[in-house]
């Protein structure tokens, strides 16, 4: 097995990287992140470049990346992302790791899409129903993120910029899932059992754009 990590930037995905390398030893040799080719930053979780990159070299591991237009159409997306994972399977790449937790529709679309491709889809942390406590499981591990988008429609906004702590998930609204499977915050982890070291973010602005509000974050 030779294993890609769709790497979000955030908890999710570094938590189901720590579990991959001791599920499969040695098999995880590279991450993947599509960015906003205009801001060249991470889509949804409007994580700059330069600590995408830092997360990679904290996790030990190469970094591809696949800039997206933007706007970007599904079609175009698609279509990019075919020619992505052609170039996966040329570099000799047999699965793609996705953290998602319980929406089936996401899992099924990412099936769909890489069936005929050459690449198995792995979904390390499916069907977990119990998203607190799989909250509290990566936190007491050490895994130390913050929340870099929150949907304002269903979080206030003052969450955004907030740790990803106890005292975090003891503010949450009840409507909110634990994790955010359903879009409400989205994360940037900085530290865990999954890096080597740090990654020393310093906090920037709050901004609001496009409906959502981010937590700017470069390197200390």
């Amino acid at each position: 097995m030779k294993i890609l990590v769709s790497w979000s930037s955030g908890k999710d995905s570094a938590w189901m990287l720590h579990l991959l390398r001791q599920s499969h030893p040695g098999a995880v040799a590279g991450l993947l992140t599509t960015t906003n080719g205009t801001f060249d930053r991470v889509a949804m979780h409007g994580v700059r470049r330069e600590v995408l990159e830092a997360q990679a070299h904290a996790a030990g591991l190469p970094l591809r990346v696949v800039p997206l237009p933007w706007p970007c159409g599904n079609d175009d997306y698609e279509r990019i992302m075919r020619e992505a994972n052609s170039a996966l399977v040329r570099d000799g790449y047999t699965h793609v790791a996705f953290g998602d937790l319980f929406l089936e529709d996401v899992r099924q679309y990412r099936v769909d899409r890489l069936a005929g491709t050459g690449l198995t889809p792995l979904f390390p942390l499916w069907k977990t129903t119990d998203t607190r406590a799989l909250a509290q499981q990566m936190i007491a591990a050490g895994l130390k993120a913050r929340l870099s988008t929150v949907d304002p429609r269903v979080l206030d906004a003052s969450f955004a910029g907030r740790a990803f702590d106890g005292a975090l998930l003891a503010d949450l609204p009840a409507t909110v899932d634990p994790c955010g499977e359903r879009g409400e915050f989205h994360s940037c982890v900085h530290d865990g059992p999954m890096f080597a070291s740090p990654v020393p973010l310093v906090a920037g602005e709050v901004v609001t754009r496009d409906g959502f509000v981010f937590a700017d974050f470069g390197l200390a």
